[in-house]
């Protein structure tokens, strides 16, 4: 569902709504990207309605933009939730009331909702977090840290983490998570963070080199109390090449 309001609302898609979970990774955390708005006391995604005049994934590129200031982000459709009452008394009086939105308007908003599921994979340094309005809260939360989230928020979370853990084995993860020069832990540190388990680091390295999508570079990690490990890039035309052709391989 929205976080917001919209006027013209006959310039939208009745019904129908888009919710993203924008994934970030920083300081060894899966981060996701919430909302808090001042009529709520829950969190909730960032999401929006969706424009006649659009196709639904350019909306929710749209959002997307809007909340991360970033363009070309990873973006995918993993589910729809269209529970008979999921967004039932959401837009309630009080909320109406808090947007001057009279009665007759508010029936748009107090109509059953389906809402389409997308999942973004962020680089966490370059995403800046977008407010709608001054008295939004806008945060990155440890995706084990979630708060209490509205509707069915929770369950649209959970879909995306799962979804995420299962393509994991079908493509490649860490071009938009990672900064442009990594580690082998830091890359290993992400793949165990989403798949909430530990990995052999020797399986680790020959799984992922025989993927083909990495560069060694003649650079180490600087900053390092203990022996410098080397660094290493994305080679972006083999690993888009990998993302279109997929993988056939577990964690």
């Amino acid at each position: 569902m929205s976080n917001g309001f919209i006027e013209n609302s006959e310039d939208y898609q009745p019904g129908l709504s888009i919710d993203c979970v924008i994934f970030g990774f920083h300081d060894n955390q899966l981060k996701v990207l919430l909302i808090k708005t001042p009529y709520e006391d829950k969190w909730s995604l960032p999401g929006g309605f969706i424009p006649l005049d659009q196709d639904i994934d350019t909306a929710a590129s749209t959002v997307l933009n809007g909340r991360t200031g970033i363009e070309g982000i990873f973006l995918r459709q993993f589910a729809t939730f269209g529970k008979v009452k999921r967004n039932d008394q959401h837009f309630n009086n009080a909320v109406l009331e808090h947007f001057k939105i009279p009665k007759e308007a508010g029936k748009w908003f107090t109509q059953r909702f389906v809402t389409i599921g997308y999942y973004a994979l962020v680089d966490f340094l370059k995403a800046i977090p977008q407010k709608d309005n001054s008295q939004e809260i806008i945060e990155w939360i440890d995706h084990k840290e979630v708060p209490e989230l509205i509707l069915d928020h929770k369950e649209i979370l959970d879909k995306a983490l799962d979804t995420l853990r299962i393509e994991l084995n079908l493509m490649p993860i860490g071009y938009n998570l990672l900064p442009e020069k990594f580690t082998i832990p830091e890359l290993q540190k992400l793949y165990e963070t989403i798949l909430d388990k530990q990995l052999d680091r020797r399986n680790f390295l020959r799984k992922i080199t025989n993927i083909g999508i990495l560069n060694k570079l003649d650079e180490k990690k600087s900053n390092v109390a203990h022996k410098a490990p080397n660094l290493y890039s994305f080679d972006k035309d083999k690993y888009g090449e990998v993302l279109k052709n997929g993988l056939n391989q577990g964690w």
